[in-house]
């Protein structure tokens, strides 16, 4: 009997990561391609990236039962049109239309967030739990929500903008989206070092001032690495960023009574440092009985959650149709 595999892609602004992954979630092969924004080229590129690699490796294409594939921005799961990707300069832009024209194979997209969080619930830190929520930190902070199974889209969409919850009612600092005082303005690793910024004019002798003065520039990496020699000005950072996840993760949780929640992206390197202070104020901010029944996890899939959370989209919706 032949086997067959789904095709898992994750579009970013930089690159693209595509996958071919069996019925039971375990990876074949993974490769990446560069986005092509300038040309617009990106769906001939995945299209042609996907037969070409199949033929390398000597999979048929009618051995491939489809493609799930995340796109940054909000989706409409249904008909597959992305209603708006900044970074790529699209706008009610009709991706599975097009994708499926230029492959011949059954589409479905979902928001880039939206598959981290399914690809952690299938094969990750999610457990298969049913209820779920996953944030993703990075340089702006993402999320996806699971509810008995099935990501909450909303009516446009932009179900599970977690880094959007606002955690600065008043003076917060300004977001991309136009408001001010959202989540990702603290917790994502733009919001760990503008935080960070602030914190070194107060405590002068911080090592983020030396790194600074070197360097003319700071990561979250040197926020993390100075909390660890227990820079104070790097700890305080840590607390601030720890205490609004905790709330607003808290917050969330409260109209959802998940199983996991899973705090993944580039920032969750840094989880060893955090993850014990944000579960302090989840605990606390939490309704007793959705505390009890949560457990906050490091994600474990990293970079390739995307593409497996792609394939389980194809497996789950495509082929059950």
């Amino acid at each position: 009997m032949t086997e067959t595999y789904l095709v898992g892609v994750d579009l970013g602004g930089t690159t693209i990561k595509l996958a071919f992954i069996n019925m039971n979630g375990v990876l074949i092969e993974k490769w990446e391609i560069p986005t092509n924004k300038k040309d617009n080229t990106i769906v001939e590129d995945i299209a042609k990236a996907i037969e070409e690699k199949a033929k390398s490796i000597g999979i048929l294409k009618d051995q491939l039962a489809g493609i799930g594939m995340g796109a940054p921005g909000p989706v409409n799961l249904e008909t597959g049109v992305v209603y708006q990707a900044v970074n790529l300069g699209w706008e009610n832009y009709p991706l599975k239309e097009k994708l499926e024209q230029a492959i011949g194979l059954p589409a479905i997209i979902d928001n880039d967030a939206n598959i981290a969080a399914l690809g952690e619930m299938w094969k990750g830190a999610g457990q298969q739990a049913k209820d779920l929520i996953c944030v993703t930190l990075g340089t702006g902070v993402g999320g996806g929500i699971i509810a008995n199974g099935e990501v909450i889209h909303g009516v446009r969409g932009a179900g599970g903008e977690i880094g959007h919850i606002t955690a600065v009612p008043e003076g917060g600092a300004r977001c991309n989206c136009g408001k001010t005082g959202c989540l990702e303005t603290i917790a994502s690793a733009t919001g760990i070092v503008r935080i960070a910024i602030e914190k070194m004019q107060k405590i002068e002798t911080s090592i983020l001032n030396d790194l600074y003065e070197q360097n003319c520039k700071l990561t979250a990496k040197d926020v993390f690495d100075a909390a660890r020699k227990q820079d104070q000005a790097a700890l305080e950072v840590i607390e601030e960023m720890s205490f609004h996840l905790g709330l607003a993760l808290a917050n969330l949780a409260n109209g959802l009574n998940p199983a996991k929640i899973v705090i993944g992206g580039g920032v969750s390197r840094g989880a060893d440092l955090f993850i014990e202070n944000v579960t302090f104020y989840f605990n606390k901010f939490a309704f007793p009985a959705v505390a009890k029944g949560a457990e906050i996890r490091v994600a474990t899939l990293g970079n390739d959650a995307g593409v497996i959370g792609g394939a389980w989209l194809v497996k789950s919706k495509i082929m059950n149709q």
